[in-house]
């Protein structure tokens, strides 16, 4: 089946109160227009057309090469923004599947579903529906006696009787490319809004004698629209808790879902326990039997098996097998933590490698540097990379061992199994098995202090 996808994402988004544009703003840490797009995708489709007008120049830098753009300069409705799309898809020859891009919780299986009853129909226009408790606000479907799918309703548009139905327009459609085009040029925008509605494609079709078809979502929270701050909080809350229980199921431990954020693309390995205020975002992916928080924040981080990490920020980076980390530690891109390293409270790591079991204890800055395995760092030491122009690399040889208080002024290496003093300041290589003191001679004045220091005070 040839499938082309056309997303509507010209609408301003009054209710948000936002100068950015209503798609653009974020669901699990993505744009939901960027959701939209990417689950179309996942069912693949060779054609991707996205409709954008305010904003859709930051749309347009947002989704990238992703897909193709068309301008709506004049939002005149739904309709109206489908007729933009003609001069690009009208010759197109397969299924046009339309949708929102403000659904950001639509899943795969719900449109292939639909497809398959597109193209199992012989429909020349298949709805997706959903069964509403509450409808206020959506397009009603409404079937004849036989229960075949004749028109939709507006919401400001039925009549009492239409709106008693709780069978919901999604705003999601497979449409044959062929049938459709022909009936955009015969609506009207003689309705409530005096806008060109797309749901009066349906009696159009019907009215010429097409078969229009509908599946109903089982799950109707897949339908739900965001307009507003107080929708895109109730879109978080469901795509956290499919989540979570996605991963419960799998055989993660979760203590506080209701205080656990997991973005929907990251990963979690079995018997991994995760504590309150774990929040896990972007390609993140965590091994088995690990201990994740509290208050741990994790943004495209791997993580192997057996670690720990509490109270920590980490960000594009990686740390392996049984390493533990925290509190209070900070990980920053391109930092590679070896198996069974430790980094205790109040370490920063920037841009490093560290080989296996190295220890920064605590109150350490290790920035540009590649450390060797068996290195104890002790509290207070910095590598000191950058001269104000250029930052230079440090390293640090196996077995090495860094007093306290030591300042490493890159370019340096320190070598393997050396010692550094406590307290000194390596501006020189230091070679294999040396000791390296760099600090001035300790000077003692005795009785410097007398009776009159202390009356002058």
């Amino acid at each position: 089946m040839n499938i082309a996808s056309l997303i509507l994402a010209a609408g301003k988004g009054t209710r948000m109160k936002s100068k950015l544009p209503k798609v653009l703003h974020k669901v699990g840490g993505k744009a939901m227009v960027e959701r939209v797009l990417e689950t179309v995708q996942s069912i693949g489709t060779n054609r991707d057309v996205v409709i954008v007008g305010f904003g859709g120049d930051a749309v347009q830098n947002y989704l990238g090469d992703r897909a193709e753009f068309v301008r709506q300069e004049e939002q005149n409705g739904t309709g109206h923004a489908v007729k933009m799309a003609q001069p690009v898809l009208g010759d197109y020859d397969g299924t046009i599947l339309l949708l929102c891009g403000d659904t950001p919780l639509v899943t795969k299986e719900s449109l292939e579903a639909l497809l398959e009853e597109h193209k199992n129909s012989g429909a020349a226009a298949t709805i997706l529906t959903a069964h509403m408790p509450n409808p206020t606000g959506y397009g009603r479907i409404i079937r004849n006696e036989e229960g075949s799918v004749v028109r939709i309703v507006e919401q400001k548009d039925g009549k009492p009787e239409e709106l008693a139905v709780q069978e919901v327009n999604t705003g999601m459609y497979a449409f044959d490319s062929q049938k459709l085009w022909p009936c955009l040029d015969q609506l009207s925008d003689d309705n409530a809004q005096g806008e060109l509605y797309i749901t009066d494609v349906v009696g159009i079709l019907v009215n010429g004698g097409d078969k229009v078809s509908a599946y109903m979502t089982k799950d109707f929270e897949e339908s739900l629209g965001v307009n507003s701050r107080l929708q895109l909080a109730e879109a978080e809350a469901i795509l956290k808790h499919r989540k979570n229980v996605e991963l419960m199921t799998a055989g993660v431990t979760i203590i506080d879902p209701a205080n656990t954020y997991v973005a929907p693309e990251v990963t979690v390995g079995a018997d991994t326990i995760l504590h309150p205020g774990t929040i896990l975002e972007g390609n993140t992916v965590i091994g088995e039997r690990c201990e994740i928080g509290p208050h741990t924040r994790l943004t495209n981080v791997k993580v192997g098996n057996d670690t720990i990490i509490h109270f920590t920020y980490g960000h594009d980076c990686e740390v392996k097998d049984g390493v533990d980390v925290g509190p209070y530690v900070h990980l920053r891109p391109n930092t590679v933590l070896g198996n069974k390293v430790h980094v205790g409270n109040f370490v920063e790591v920037k841009n490093s490698n560290v080989g296996e079991g190295t220890k920064f204890p605590h109150l350490s800055y290790i920035g540009d540097s590649d450390v060797g395995s068996g290195v104890n760092i002790g509290c207070g030491t910095i590598t000191v990379n950058y001269d104000g122009k250029v930052k230079h690399r440090t390293t640090i040889g196996d077995g090495a061992f860094v007093g306290c208080n030591s300042n490493l002024v890159a370019p340096v290496t320190v070598g393997n199994y050396s010692y550094v003093g406590a307290g000194s300041t390596i501006t020189k290589n230091v070679p294999d098995k040396a000791l390296a003191v760099g600090r001035s001679k300790q000077i003692v004045k005795e009785n410097w202090v007398t009776d009159d220091t202390f009356k002058k005070k």
